[in-house]
């Protein structure tokens, strides 16, 4: 889910000293294989997704009104697909301009705060991986959303391809396909691996980014405050790097329509359209 991006907050003492911190943590001997994703939303990021995201309301209204202006709006099924629906902010805009929504994640976490925001929007909530997509090839949708760079979730280039194949193929012709996601070409270096994500004053999360050839490796680091002082909270995950170009041309080479490709909250955002 994971469209909306804030980054906010870096001149402060405390993360100052938390930069230094982090800096001494080593993470380079990690093996990028045993970094699984959905173990990190488990245990980790799941438990402070919709803190580092901000306010709901504002940002599924900046939502909906993105959908609308760029024209993802009824016109077939009526069938929306949200893959990697997080907390809902795309499964609850999808549903407030007339779709029905399958939202699908894998973090049970999310998902049940997804749950508590549909109200009584028509929001069918699916625990599962986006990669096994094909399974709703039933519900004939005639638009899938991708956002917040859950594609680099999967596992290498080839899966992503094979996911775009696969979202083409349960598509309705002339259906439509949103990612955004974040290219990766350009590695950071040195300091600037160390991204200041939020802080306010019981929280403090910072990201650190590892570049590898084809994979990167990214670090949360959440200091919370309690009772007995600051407390960190560390867990590591891997994402395939991609760029917008490579992305742009598996798009096209099966079988789609670039309508949009644009910048949005430091995401590359893609609108594409299915030909055949």
């Amino acid at each position: 889910m994971r469209f909306l991006d804030p980054i906010v907050n870096s001149n402060d003492i405390t993360y100052n000293k938390i930069l230094f911190i982090c800096k001494l943590y080593h993470i380079f001997e990690k093996d990028l294989s045993n970094m699984n994703v959905k173990e990190h939303y488990d245990t980790h990021l799941g438990n402070f997704y919709s803190w580092m995201v901000g306010d709901f309301d504002l940002k599924q209204k900046e939502q909906q009104n993105y959908f609308i202006s760029h024209n993802l709006t009824v016109s077939d099924t009526g069938i929306a697909l949200d893959l990697g629906a997080g907390h809902g902010l795309q499964s609850v805009s999808l549903a407030k301009i007339g779709f029905k929504v399958i939202a699908i994640d894998f973090n049970e976490q999310l998902l049940s705060e997804l749950k508590v925001n549909i109200l009584d929007l028509p929001v069918e909530i699916v625990c599962d991986d986006i990669k096994f997509v094909r399974k709703y090839a039933k519900a004939n949708p005639e638009l899938i959303v991708c956002a917040g760079d859950t594609i680099t979730h999967l596992a290498d280039k080839n899966e992503i391809e094979q996911f775009i194949k696969d979202c083409a193929g349960i598509l309705k012709k002339n259906g439509k396909l949103l990612f955004s996601f974040r290219d990766y070409s350009h590695a950071l270096t040195g300091d600037n691996r160390f991204i200041p994500v939020k802080s306010d004053e019981t929280k403090i999360l910072t990201c650190c980014l590892d570049y590898f050839e084809d994979r990167l490796l990214v670090t949360d680091l959440l200091h919370v405050k309690t009772d007995a002082g600051w407390q960190q909270r560390v867990s590591s995950y891997s994402k395939t790097r991609i760029n917008e170009s490579s992305i742009i041309e598996l798009l096209e080479n099966i079988g789609f329509n670039i309508l949009v490709n644009e910048t949005v909250n430091r995401m590359n955002t893609v609108i594409a359209q299915k030909l055949v």
